[in-house]
């Protein structure tokens, strides 16, 4: 599996320079380390996020993340599951409630190495690492009820596209992560 994945790294076509400078580090990190789908990596680990959209393509779904105090994207570890878009599709249910969420493709959306300042988590200290993200583009209907993970989360939402970029307090993710979001979903929608 990830020998598949690897592949599929190598096959993707990168959207900027980012996510072509990202690739290179996680494509390396998968090579190089055994356990590099595990929470037991302290230095780097993989994990997955999913921009939610609606089936009009003009909301996508947030949510206010307790960690980070910031509206966010959702997804989670891959804890040793390699089933990558698996694991995206049931982050995404267990932290909205959403019963009905569809892969809009199996492919990967997008991929970022994002930086994790050190935080407590379940009373233990967790330090300061690198998610190598991937992200799946996901659908999921707004008439569907919501539900707060709380302890991840303490607020869900559908928001226009513009309007989850400006939700987030975060600058970086803003302005790196989720308008290239919807710059590429814009392209889609053409």
């Amino acid at each position: 599996m990830k020998a598949e994945l690897i592949k599929q790294l190598q096959d993707y076509i990168p959207f900027n320079e980012q996510e072509e400078k990202d690739k290179e580090v996680i494509i390396e990190a998968l090579i190089n380390h055994e356990d590099i789908f595990y929470r037991s990596n302290l230095m780097a680990h993989i994990t997955v996020s999913a921009w939610v959209t609606n089936a009009n393509r003009d909301k996508v779904l947030m949510a206010y993340h307790n960690i980070y105090d910031s509206w966010s994207w959702l997804g989670g570890h891959a804890d040793g599951d390699e089933e990558l878009l698996q694991v995206a599709l049931k982050e995404v249910k267990e932290e909205s409630g959403l019963e009905h969420v569809t892969p809009i493709s199996s492919d990967i959306y997008s991929l970022e190495v994002l930086t994790v300042d050190g935080h407590m988590k379940h009373q233990a200290y967790v330090p300061s690492h690198l998610h190598l993200n991937l992200t799946y583009l996901i659908e999921a209907t707004e008439e569907e009820t919501l539900q707060v993970k709380v302890d991840e989360n303490s607020q869900l939402g559908w928001f226009s596209l513009e309007g989850a970029v400006q939700a987030s307090s975060e600058p970086w993710f803003r302005d790196r992560i989720y308008s290239k979001l919807n710059e590429k979903l814009l392209k889609l929608k053409k």
